[in-house]
């Protein structure tokens, strides 16, 4: 809005200010003039004494006495109902809710800092044994020894898992290579599947025969492990199944493996778990 409607606004307010003044203070400076009564008087003869000189035919007769006006009875009061005021309704008011105050928790106290004992007697050691060449020399004659003790013992367990396997709960078919650390590691697989194997007490045939396979990283993750050949028998093969749900991990592979994984064919057979057991 410029000034110019500014102006304009406000002096329109103005005039239609200055017209209500006007209209409401004007009216009290002029005096209303009286006016004058020119009306005729008019003598008003009653109609009752015109009806009764025309009934009766004597000049100046009187008109007869107007009717009693019979009063209708009244009917008697009734008297005053008793107002009955209802009782007060009680309005229970709760009670004040008590804070609880709960005592302070005892604050933890610091653990004890254990005392450093410092021994004081002076070790004298050789020079000779802390030298690296010395050292490096021990580690690797430590490492041939328990690696010849190693192929030693994967020998025995993979021939008595051979032996083992004619009256086994299980048989599993190696991969090509045939060594012996193929055969321990084998050997090692087939008995923690033996070992979580729990067949049903009810089963439709004691020949029932589950064959899986299994294939394990080189870390001794089980990458998958699934059922090729059921049984035919539903108790046998679920129970199969829970097993292979509960071995999630074997072993790493031995030293010397050079394979990311391999895979096992292992077969489960109810006849001979029940006869070893």
């Amino acid at each position: 809005m410029n000034r110019l409607q500014k102006k304009c606004t406000i002096l329109t307010a103005g005039i239609h200010l200055l017209l209500i003044v006007i209209l409401v203070v004007g009216p009290g400076f002029f005096a209303p003039k009286p006016r004058v009564d020119n009306l005729p008087v008019l003598d008003v003869i009653p109609a009752n004494l015109i009806d009764a000189a025309f009934n009766s035919g004597i000049h100046d007769a009187q008109p007869p006495l107007p009717a009693p006006v019979i009063t209708p009875p009244q009917p008697a009061p009734t008297p005053p109902q008793p107002v009955v005021t209802p009782p007060p309704t009680r309005v229970d008011t709760p009670e004040p809710v008590r804070p609880v105050v709960r005592e302070p928790t005892p604050e933890p106290k610091p653990p004890e800092k254990p005392k450093i004992q410092i021994n004081t007697q002076l070790v004298t050691r050789n020079a000779t044994q802390n030298s690296p060449s010395v050292n490096q020399q021990n580690d690797s004659q430590r490492r041939q020894q328990q690696q010849q003790q190693a192929r030693a013992r994967a020998f025995q367990n993979a021939v008595r898992s051979l032996k083992n396997n004619l009256t086994s709960a299980m048989t599993i078919d190696m991969p090509g290579d045939s060594s012996v650390s193929y055969a321990d590691y084998a050997a090692i697989v087939k008995s923690i599947y033996e070992q979580r194997w729990v067949p049903p007490d009810s089963a439709q045939s004691d020949e029932a025969n589950t064959k899986v396979t299994v294939t394990i990283a080189s870390d001794g993750t089980v990458v998958s492990a699934r059922i090729i050949s059921p049984s035919g028998d539903p108790g046998v093969d679920a129970s199969v199944q829970r097993t292979l749900d509960r071995v999630p991990f074997i072993a790493p592979f031995p030293e010397g493996a050079k394979e990311r994984e391999r895979t096992y064919t292992i077969n489960f057979n109810l006849k001979a778990k029940r006869m070893s057991e």
